[in-house]
């Protein structure tokens, strides 16, 4: 059955919804949320072709984040948060940090989603003065205490991640971890038992 011929709500306003209403958006939520990993893939692949000025598609910079943290020993939950910290640059061109810190959140250790969403800020001490900004932007944030995991990720990963001889384990070696990690969110207020 198709999602246009499945059952749906009747209601025009949530003021008019009935508990049978939402007993059928109930009931198609979770089948929905549990294929979340595949949507992230399906995402990531949208990357494809997207240079942007770099030297390697955005894709392959997302790849090579990954797979350098694999490669370094990270744990999986890391290592996706390295391959998922540009998915936003398509859709959020001035806040792409926001939108993956919002896709991971429900998902990951509080560190890993600060790392992910302060990356942009940390990663602007490569590049920001080349743009007329401040490289030190980071320092904001020293005393905190994801500051030097942040700094980490964005030295031996993220910033080195542009090298279009470096070979990349391909999308699908990541994908279990995808899967798996988007399973089941640690933090969310929707009931998922």
């Amino acid at each position: 059955m198709s999602d246009k011929d499945a059952p749906r709500a009747k209601f025009r306003a949530m003021t008019e919804g009935t508990p049978e209403d939402w007993g059928i958006i109930a009931g198609q939520f979770m089948p929905f949320a549990m294929q979340g990993g595949k949507r992230i893939i399906d995402h990531l692949r949208i990357l494809e072709g997207d240079y942007g000025g770099f030297p390697v598609d955005r894709l392959e910079h997302s790849l090579q984040t990954a797979t350098r943290a694999f490669k370094d020993g990270k744990d999986d939950e890391y290592v996706v948060c390295a391959l998922l910290h540009d998915i936003g640059d398509t859709l959020g061109a001035f806040n792409h940090p926001d939108i993956a810190a919002a896709i991971v959140k429900p998902f990951v250790s509080e560190a890993n989603h600060w790392m992910v969403e302060k990356h942009g800020i940390f990663q602007g001490y490569y590049f920001f003065h080349y743009l007329g900004l401040n490289r030190d932007m980071r320092e904001e944030f020293r005393g905190h205490e994801h500051f030097e995991r942040t700094q980490e990720f964005c030295e031996k990963y993220d910033q080195a991640a542009f090298d279009p001889d470096y070979e990349s384990m391909p999308l699908e070696a990541f994908e279990p971890m995808i899967m798996k990690l988007f399973e089941t969110p640690k933090n969310t207020v929707y009931s998922v038992e």
